[in-house]
Order: C-alpha cells, then structure tokens, then sequence
C-alpha cells in the first residue's frame, strides 16, 4: 500500500473547527512537523480539508 507524507507549512490560526480537527487528526499541530500516513480515502478527505495548510508526497516504505 501507498504512504503519504504529509507536512503541515502553514498555522492553523484563523481557520475553522473541522480543519482543527483535521489536523489534529492527522497528528499535525505545528508548522514543519511531518507525519507518514496510508493512502486511504479517510485520510485523502482530511488533507482535501487542510489542503491549503499541507504538503503531500509519497514515499515508498
């Protein structure tokens, strides 16, 4: 299966609840942390939320 890569590059400051949320789901908080996440289609939807406060990439594990 395909992994993610997903690195937060912008505050969540000012946005709204659900892309908290998402974030927080993702296990981002803070500008430059990096998590690896499965491609799925619940982790796909989180990012489309936070899309502007995210970069992705896959990475082969």
């Amino acid at each position: 299966m395909a992994k993610l890569k997903i690195t937060q590059v912008r505050s969540k400051i000012g946005g709204v609840r659900k892309q908290h949320e998402s974030l927080r789901s993702l296990g981002l908080g803070r500008i430059g942390k990096s998590v690896v996440r499965d491609d799925r289609p619940e982790v796909r939807g989180q990012i489309n939320v936070v899309a502007h406060l995210v970069t992705v990439e896959e990475v082969s594990e």
